[in-house]
């Protein structure tokens, strides 16, 4: 703010007139709130349950023909549990185990260390991973 001092002759007073600072437009913007709709569920919301995998071996070899991989065994595995085979980009499924070989013998359950051969509904590769379900 400035001052301005001005002399008058009639009273010798001083008066002070203050002159104010010129105020800035400030423009608000105003949003306009839209109403939100609420949905109502009738129904209780689904829980899904996230089954534990366990790493049980690697592909070692994938037949082609006849869709057979041998599997190098790092836990047991049985005939009737599910398996899931992940690899590469495309390549993620799981299946049932519906039966399982060593050396052309069928077996029902398979050792840690043990190299099976299991007939799978998709294609895989070497190096794949297989995980218990």
């Amino acid at each position: 703010m400035k001052k301005v001092i001005k002399k008058t002759n009639k009273s010798k007073t001083k008066k002070v007139i203050k002159k104010k600072k010129p105020t800035k437009i400030v423009k608000k913007l105003v949003i306009k709130k839209k109403p939100i709709k609420l949905i109502k569920k009738t129904s209780k919301p689904k829980v899904v349950k996230i089954k534990a995998e366990k790493k049980i071996g690697k592909i070692t070899h994938f037949f082609n023909n006849i869709k057979v991989v041998v599997v190098k065994l790092s836990d047991a595995l049985s005939v009737g549990d599910t398996i899931r085979i992940k690899g590469g980009k495309e390549t993620d499924f799981k299946q049932k185990i519906v039966s399982m070989e060593i050396d052309g013998k069928k077996i029902k359950k398979a050792k840690k260390g043990q190299s099976v051969g299991v007939k799978i509904k998709n294609r895989a590769r070497e190096d794949y991973l297989v995980f218990k379900i």
